[in-house]
């Protein structure tokens, strides 16, 4: 018997009598992911806001200045507005946020394709914020045997806004387990060629299907308070990489080329130039085509999905633009499991031992 082909848990070869049985020798790979409301209703928007705009990493203001702010206004005003805009993008069949499709979609493909690299791999998903959280995941892959364990956040720039807060999370649930199992964390792929030509190779399609060519392509990144970037967060440096690599292999003239920063939330200044403001203003420039493309996020939500398609389009519109047009983040396609199965292979790397390999319960 052995922990792959049981149901049932084993105890440890050569174990005393009495000893608990167990499950053990198999890989898990942990899907991060932001997070997503459990509903498009008042409630639901505001626990998840909550949990979102509570976490440290993501709001640095003092929590004597933030509590209130966040209590009493936020909480009180944004829920019925954000719910508002989740409901033009709901997946009314399965009732959640298309993020939460998407993800679970990248895991199971992901994981038909790792069962060739090595059967005892377990493919699971989680999110930050909201369900399926993280705590619960972890618990789920170990109760199955996992006793290693790859985190692997679906974020190709690292932030601590987003990769070191999804860690903090999956850390903050290890700290309470008495068998902890091995765990790695996954580096961020801003660079990495594979993720890089996935991209120019999706933009090279939207071109081919549009009928216009544009005066300008502009990428979209996620912003966070220019603060970050100044206390040495990475953010910003590897949005700037990730753009001039995309630019170079597109074989781009710089005059054609911009990289953008989207989602500013509050009165501080975030990083620069905001896409909004410059939707508004590429028209005046005489820049009446644009194409938007979104290489910091994995797969499409609410910040590209309502606020790039719809706000950011119509504001370029309304402004004297011609045509707009939006590239797909790469999602579950073939392509974008691709990137994340070549991250997810290297970084198991010592761990599998190849196709057909049988857990060892000795």
């Amino acid at each position: 018997m052995n922990s792959l082909t049981s149901p049932a848990a084993v105890a440890p070869a050569h174990a005393p009598s009495g000893h608990p049985p167990v499950r053990f020798g198999r890989i898990g790979v942990l899907l991060l992911q932001l997070g997503t409301p459990d509903g498009t209703d008042y409630w639901s928007m505001r626990r998840y806001l909550k949990q979102f705009l509570s976490d440290r990493r993501v709001i640095e203001t003092p929590r004597l200045i933030w509590w209130p702010i966040l209590n009493l206004i936020i909480l009180t005003k944004r829920p019925a507005a954000k719910g508002r805009d989740y409901a033009s993008i709901w997946n009314k069949e399965r009732d959640e946020g298309p993020l939460k499709t998407i993800t679970r979609s990248q895991a199971e493909k992901l994981a038909a394709r790792l069962a060739g690299l090595d059967e005892r791999i377990i493919v699971d998903f989680a999110m930050r914020y909201g369900n399926p959280s993280t705590e619960s995941r972890i618990k789920a892959l170990m109760e199955q045997g996992c006793d290693r364990i790859l985190l692997l956040p679906l974020y190709p720039q690292y932030s601590a806004a987003t990769t070191a807060t999804a860690c903090d999370d999956a850390f903050r649930a290890l700290m309470g387990m008495r068998w902890q199992p091995s765990v790695r964390t996954a580096p961020p792929w801003h660079d990495d060629p594979a993720y890089i030509d996935a991209v120019a190779a999706s933009v090279k399609a939207k071109l081919a299907a549009i009928d216009f060519t544009p005066d300008m392509i502009v990428t979209s990144f996620h912003g966070v308070p220019k603060d970050y970037l100044l206390k040495g967060d990475p953010y910003h440096c590897q949005c700037v990489k990730t753009g001039r690599l995309l630019r170079e292999a597109l074989a781009l003239e710089k005059d054609r080329f911009m990289v953008c920063f989207q989602s500013r939330f509050g009165n501080a200044e975030w990083l620069t130039p905001y896409l909004i403001d410059t939707m508004g203003e590429l028209p005046a420039r005489g820049v009446k085509k644009v194409l938007v493309v979104a290489p910091g996020f994995t797969s499409d939500c609410l910040e590209t999905l309502e606020e790039i398609e719809v706000e950011n389009c119509d504001h370029f519109l309304h402004h004297g633009g011609e045509k707009f047009a939006y590239v797909p983040c790469l999602n579950d396609s073939e392509a974008g499991v691709d990137v994340i199965e070549t991250v997810a292979r290297r970084e198991l790397t010592g761990w599998t031992r190849g196709a057909g390999t049988q857990a060892d319960p000795s």
